[in-house]
């Protein structure tokens, strides 16, 4: 529940029926949400929506608000944040469970994302 409202707060609560009636931003989202730790190109997105990368990247955009590559940067973070925050898993776990090579990796995007390392997030959970 937790992470629809997080979508739904980020991109707007009126995008969510849009997006998840068009059908190929649909097959592009139930995608991405099925296994976002796969290593997805525009391309590979494209094809399992069964269209171009621009019609993908065009109808995508205008319904979630972002391109389909940085929604897929802002899902796997949002993620992260759930499983740091719910978990005691190491980082190196946390990167590869959503899609990152490295603990370096999920770091750095974590930190450009949140203005925090992934660390100091997790320590700030309610206790």
């Amino acid at each position: 529940m937790y992470l629809v409202q997080a979508w739904t707060a980020e991109a707007g609560a009126g995008a969510w029926p849009a997006a998840l009636s068009d059908p190929v931003t649909a097959a592009a989202l139930r995608a991405l949400h099925a296994d976002p730790a796969a290593p997805w190109t525009a391309a590979r997105l494209a094809a399992e929506a069964g269209v171009s990368r621009a019609t993908l990247a065009r109808r995508f955009t205008a319904l979630v608000g972002r391109p389909p590559m940085a929604y897929l940067t802002w899902w796997r973070l949002t993620l992260a944040a759930t499983r740091l925050r719910a978990t005691d898993a190491p980082l190196a776990a946390v990167a590869r469970e959503t899609g990152y090579g490295s603990p370096y990796a999920l770091s750095h995007a974590f930190s450009r994302e949140f203005g925090t390392t992934p660390g100091r997030y997790r320590g700030q959970r309610a206790s």
